[in-house]
């Protein structure tokens, strides 16, 4: 895949949230955006937030909150996926490789998981 391909990047990115649409709730679905929040409410009215991708000026960005609350789920992260975060829930890409998205998914279906066991779903 070409380092100029986001909007393919974006697609594959977004095809792992997707089939969690349907327990969650769709904030934003536009072209370059799609953004999923549970539908459980924090302590100040707001939802909680699940995950997101994002097409930027030169990467596409991949949000999955659920490492950033439950920070043991990159415990096993591989050094190749850890080199593409950014901060504590962010995960940028140029391109990617089969093995990432591979990783990548397993991430949120475990991620999905830790939320379910805590309430959040």
């Amino acid at each position: 895949m070409a380092t100029a391909d986001l909007p393919s990047v974006y697609t594959a990115l977004r095809g792992l949230l997707a089939p969690y649409a349907d327990q969650l709730v769709v904030k934003h679905d536009v072209d370059g955006h799609y953004y999923l929040d549970t539908p459980h409410t924090r302590p100040n009215g707001e939802p909680l937030f699940f995950a997101a991708t994002q097409i930027k000026r030169a990467y596409v960005s991949f949000y999955l909150m659920p490492v950033y609350v439950f920070p043991e789920l990159l415990d096993t992260l591989s050094a190749d996926l850890r080199k593409r975060m950014q901060g504590k829930s962010c995960f940028n890409f140029k391109q990617l490789e089969s093995n990432l998205l591979e990783e990548l998914a397993h991430l949120v279906a475990r991620g999905y998981a830790r939320y379910q066991e805590a309430g959040y779903l």
